[in-house]
């Protein structure tokens, strides 16, 4: 059993753990300390601030009529196991796209919990400039979002090296 998580991609699921943790973390002290939709100012273009995303990324389908929060989960947990299966079978050289898929697990399966758990995705990062704010996200959407960018990096990256040489990259 040993020897498969070592000469597989699956050794990077330490990754994904800790990204699930960090995010029920962050989570549970900002339900804790924020009240819903009051904004916490911490600099002059951030804020804290606590909101429900019954939709996916970036509120899309937020306000809908609650077959989105089904289909979302049944989306992250199709993904995840696809993720998992794409890490069984990668090759541990592969550093690069084992740890982009690490941090899409681990953000996936950090929303996936919520919208288990409650039914709603909890965000509580809020971006903005002047009068105009970034749709509010968590620590699973940055590691979703930076491990979707890496597997574009190792497309690109890929795409230009013979099959035998990818194994090592």
């Amino acid at each position: 059993m040993h020897n498969v998580y070592s000469r597989t991609g699956l050794r990077w699921l330490w990754i994904t753990l800790i990204i699930v943790v960090l995010d029920r973390l962050t989570k549970f002290w900002v339900q804790k300390t924020l009240v819903l939709h009051v904004m916490l100012p911490v600099t002059s273009f951030f804020n804290l601030t606590l909101a429900h995303n019954t939709g996916a990324a970036f509120s899309f389908l937020n306000s809908a009529s609650g077959w989105q929060v089904i289909f979302f989960g049944c989306v992250a947990l199709f993904v995840s196991v696809a993720i998992l299966i794409w890490l069984s079978r990668l090759h541990a050289s592969q550093k690069w796209l084992g740890i982009a898929l690490a941090l899409v697990l681990g953000g996936a399966l950090g929303n996936l919990i919520d919208r288990l758990l409650q039914g709603y995705v909890t965000d509580f990062l809020d971006f903005h400039w002047s009068h105009w704010h970034f749709a509010a996200f968590n620590i699973a959407d940055s590691a979703i979002c930076v491990g979707a960018f890496m597997l574009v990096m190792d497309a690109f990256v890929s795409k230009g090296k013979a099959p035998h040489m990818r194994a090592n990259s």
